[in-house]
């Protein structure tokens, strides 16, 4: 972690029994899971092919409560312990990741403050709030797929001062099966591609008032 905050983000390994994890996927894969979008492609501010640079994987909403009690707990309980205690007061619905071979998330922050068209039964409650923590699930076990790194990019120094090997780094603790990584949504992060196999995911985010 940064030497100058080792709280960056909290991790629990093996959080998730593997049946559960199984479960996860099972009803994933029961949604038919579909082409992952970026917010500049639903707008039409980017081509199809240009959002695939950046974005390629397939996604469903999951918004079943038994997944949500699995993971509010661990997402208040990394709020308090790392000392962020950052006022929360809304869980967006689950998404359920797959990695095919070549598939990949560039860089990105979830920092996002508007509701989102797949939601917009929430937009009520949603509009106006802030993503402020996210979690990441890994649910199947890294002996299924090569690749896949998750990795942070803590970019709080100047574009000339950037060394790659200070401030990237691979949460290694997420890749056994069923750990669970929280972390504030304005952190760099990003999916490396998957080389060989196949990554199952689950994410989340708790938004809460934006910081004044």
């Amino acid at each position: 972690m940064n030497p100058n905050n080792k709280f960056h983000y909290w991790f629990f390994k093996n959080a998730i029994p593997s049946k559960m994890c199984d479960d996860i996927i099972k009803l994933g894969l029961e949604k038919k899971p579909k082409l992952a979008e970026t917010d500049g492609y639903q707008q039409k501010k980017v081509s199809k092919k240009n959002m695939l640079k950046k974005r390629h994987s397939k996604t469903v909403w999951l918004k079943e409560k038994w997944i949500e009690d699995l993971m509010i707990p661990l997402i208040q309980e990394a709020n308090r312990r790392s000392f962020w205690k950052y006022q929360l007061d809304f869980l967006q619905h689950a998404q359920f990741t797959i990695y095919e071979k070549n598939q990949h998330y560039g860089w990105h922050q979830d920092f996002a403050m508007h509701s989102f068209p797949y939601e917009r039964e929430l937009i009520q409650e949603e509009n106006g709030k802030a993503r402020k923590i996210s979690l990441t699930c890994q649910l199947n076990d890294p002996s299924e797929f090569e690749g896949g790194e998750f990795e942070f990019d803590f970019r709080n120094y100047d574009p000339d001062k950037r060394k790659k090997k200070q401030h990237e780094l691979e949460a290694t603790e997420v890749k056994s099966k069923g750990s669970v990584i929280v972390f504030p949504s304005y952190l760099w992060h990003r999916v490396k591609p998957v080389t060989k196999g196949t990554r199952y995911s689950l994410v989340m985010w708790m938004l809460g008032k934006p910081w004044q």
